[in-house]
């Protein structure tokens, strides 16, 4: 199933997505008398979802996505975990060898941003960067599991666009400020089930700017595979529901390139993975 969270006319609601029809929260509730609650998370993670999920065939879509405005699929993580230089294509471009264990930066939940909404980047960056990446959703909280045991807790997968200040990631040599910004994580454009993606290592993905292809590759260029990377994090932090955990991007963006390329205001930046939709962001400069 597709899960997404959306705002219509400042109101806003949440809905399993089928094609371009939606069935609401509102709906839900209408159709099956269920008093499933307000939050998503509650909803996704709280038994409420596969109460649902089990009478799905018999509802009726019967609105369209095209009226409403995409947002963040999770609006209040209590964690958001980026990888660095888990893709073998990338650490060889960066003349890296990938980490045996995740090297690791903490967004704070304030970057999220939605999958058609603008990055809003401050005026005194001057090299702006894409990367684009599998995220995982974690569904049960987890502490020391196995690698077995860390496909159970993944609940399902969407885009993120880890973006980057790299002249702030320079100045600073380490990572929060520069990755850290408001909107700098644009994501979704929903939550993809688990059970929807049968191998989550051979998903294509691709990045263009103004329709050029930035980055085209593979999740099967992944170093530490996404259930490894579940495993080893919940050995360092008790992982939570609801927590994001961005995979890492593979090659091709502009870190450290002679003839980089960096964002401008107006650029815009497509995203798709294999099975889970696509990114559509524009770039102000503010």
């Amino acid at each position: 199933m597709k899960i997404a969270r959306l705002l219509r006319e400042n109101m806003e609601t949440y809905a399993f997505v089928n094609g371009d029809k939606i069935l609401t929260k509102e709906a839900m509730i209408a159709q099956t008398g269920i008093p499933i609650p307000q939050s998503i998370k509650d909803f996704l993670f709280d038994g409420w979802y596969d109460e649902i999920k089990s009478k799905i065939t018999k509802l009726n879509f019967n609105e369209k996505l095209a009226d409403f405005k995409l947002l963040p699929p999770i609006p209040n993580p209590s964690k958001i975990i980026c990888l660095a230089f888990n893709y073998k294509d990338h650490a060889k471009e960066q003349n890296l060898v990938p980490p045996d264990e995740p090297a690791i930066i903490i967004k704070p939940r304030t970057t999220l941003n939605g999958a058609i909404s603008d990055i809003l980047c401050p005026s005194f960056v001057s090299k702006l960067d894409y990367e684009i990446e599998l995220a995982v959703i974690i569904g049960k909280d987890c502490k020391n599991i196995s690698i077995e045991d860390a496909k159970k807790a993944v609940f399902g997968y969407m885009i993120l666009n880890d973006a980057s200040a790299r002249d702030i990631q320079a100045k600073d040599k380490q990572f929060t400020r520069a990755k850290g910004m408001d909107t700098f994580a644009p994501c979704g454009p929903w939550i993809t089930s688990a059970d929807e993606i049968d191998d989550p290592q051979n998903l294509k993905m691709i990045t263009k700017v103004n329709g050029v292809i930035r980055q085209n590759s593979s999740t099967s260029n992944m170093h530490l595979q996404v259930y490894s990377i579940v495993s080893l994090l919940s050995k360092a932090m008790t992982l939570e529901k609801g927590d994001i955990i961005s995979t890492g991007t593979p090659a091709g963006v502009m870190l450290n390139k002679p003839d980089a390329i960096f964002l401008k205001d107006g650029d815009r930046i497509e995203m798709e993975i294999e099975k889970l939709g696509k990114l559509q962001n524009t770039v102000k400069f503010v």
